[in-house]
């Protein structure tokens, strides 16, 4: 090859690499058991409303940026290899155990199991057992790189009755090296006259990670915050974010959960756990911060309370991600 060639076949790979990127087409398609969000005609998740095993909407799966499932399958789907603990820690949802001290965080599949065959045990635990049910679809529109599903959702006691709602918005879209995020929103309103949060350990925004990705797994996994706590020293402590990653088929993968400075009780403290559980829980103050002061919420009527997170399904760990730049610009959006 001459050197005119040579200089003609470098100048024209560089022109290229100077070119924008394809954008990525998000859509969003309304079926049966709940509403489907895509990239470019490929599934990233689906925001589950049809269980009926369930007693809450959540998203399963969740596909990673390289195309792996980054959530765990147990329940909905029996996978070779995984935990099958907790049946209520469902990929990826918001639950609370106490609202008017009924339980919208486990389900009856989890109580069956605690009974072990005793009728009258399930029976009794049953009276508490409350659950979340999607109302309806407020807003599912994509509209090229970015998609939004605002959704409503009750909260009903053990015989079906409102004790409050929220609206849930979540805006999906893409990071600057193809992390796929989705920017979380919940705004919660009581019912009648006011509606109780428990302080409690079992609360908040929470995803099960893949099992492998698990610290128990010990395949590497591992757990890190923003204030430099990792795995089981990570648990009860107040951070800006909560990064889980570890191997997923071959490649390290991480999800990160980023709080909002203008989100209730920022910063929050993280009931993440080395089985594979990370939860943003503000409710839990005595029970997973360990502070002094109980977190009780009584919310009353006319009030409201928003919790606001991003999550972000990258490669590789924190570092590689750069979770603390990405919470850094996350933080700076009103």
């Amino acid at each position: 090859m001459s050197i005119r060639s040579l200089l003609f076949l470098i100048a024209t790979v560089s022109s290229l690499s100077l070119l924008p990127l394809q954008a990525a087409e998000f859509t969003i398609d309304e079926e049966a058991d709940g509403i489907a969000i895509k990239i470019d005609g490929t599934l990233f998740t689906k925001y589950v409303t049809g269980d009926s095993t369930s007693s809450k909407p959540y998203f399963y799966p969740v596909i990673g940026p390289t195309g792996k499932e980054m959530t765990r399958a147990y329940p909905m789907k029996d996978v070779d290899g995984e935990a099958k603990d907790h049946p209520h820690q469902r990929s990826f949802y918001f639950g609370h155990q106490f609202v008017n001290d009924f339980d919208t965080w486990h389900e009856k599949l989890t109580l069956v199991e605690r009974a072990k065959g005793d009728e009258a045990k399930l029976a009794e635990m049953m009276k508490t057992l409350g659950g979340t049910i999607h109302t309806k679809v407020i807003k599912a529109e994509a509209s090229g790189d970015r998609a939004v599903l605002s959704v409503a959702s009750d909260y009903v006691d053990s015989s079906g009755g409102r004790m409050m709602e929220d609206v849930r918005i979540f805006t999906f879209h893409l990071g600057a090296k193809g992390e796929r995020i989705v920017d979380v929103e919940i705004v919660f309103t009581p019912v009648g006259e006011s509606v109780r949060f428990a302080d409690a350990k079992d609360a908040g925004l929470s995803l099960r990670v893949a099992h492998s990705m698990s610290v128990d797994a010990k395949e590497g996994g591992r757990i890190a915050t923003s204030t430099g706590h990792e795995d089981k020293d990570a648990w009860g402590k107040r951070a800006d974010w909560c990064d889980f990653n570890g191997p997923v088929g071959g490649e390290k993968l991480g999800i990160a959960v980023l709080n909002h400075p203008s989100s209730f009780r920022y910063p929050t403290p993280w009931h993440a756990r080395g089985y594979g559980l990370l939860t943003a829980n503000p409710f839990g103050l005595k029970s997973v911060a360990g502070e002094e002061k109980d977190g009780e919420v009584i919310l009353k009527k006319g009030e409201k309370l928003t919790l606001k997170h991003r999550v972000i399904f990258h490669a590789g760990d924190e570092k590689d991600a750069n979770i603390a730049g990405a919470w850094k610009a996350y933080a700076a959006e009103k």
